[in-house]
């Protein structure tokens, strides 16, 4: 009976941290203006996430794309309205928000 509720201290913890991580990747995408075009689920001007995550899902460089779509911007693929680049944000903080998308599910 410990070992079992010694492991589900563990899962709880562990979903805690990805909770912790999913909150901060949020935050970041608000503070680096991602949610004034996007949502998690729904479109706004630009996609939503869940549905970049289903479109590009067996795309194995997927995640490379997207930074460099996120990093220089864009057009033409979700829409005639440009994504800005993003310039100003940091590399490791659009990696950091593309893993995110590509972990949500539809």
């Amino acid at each position: 009976m410990k070992v079992s509720l010694f492991a589900l201290a563990g899962l709880a913890l562990l979903a805690a941290g990805v909770a912790r991580a999913d909150d901060d990747t949020l935050k970041l995408l608000q503070k680096s203006g991602c949610t004034a075009c996007h949502s998690v689920d729904k479109k706004v001007i630009g996609p939503a996430y869940k549905d970049v995550a289903a479109t590009y899902k067996a795309d194995a460089g997927a995640e490379a794309k997207l930074f460099e779509k996120v990093k220089k911007g864009g057009s033409g693929v979700w829409g005639p309205v440009p994504m800005p680049p993003n310039a100003a944000v940091k590399d490791d903080d659009i990696k950091k928000m593309v893993k995110y998308i590509m972990a949500l599910k539809k």
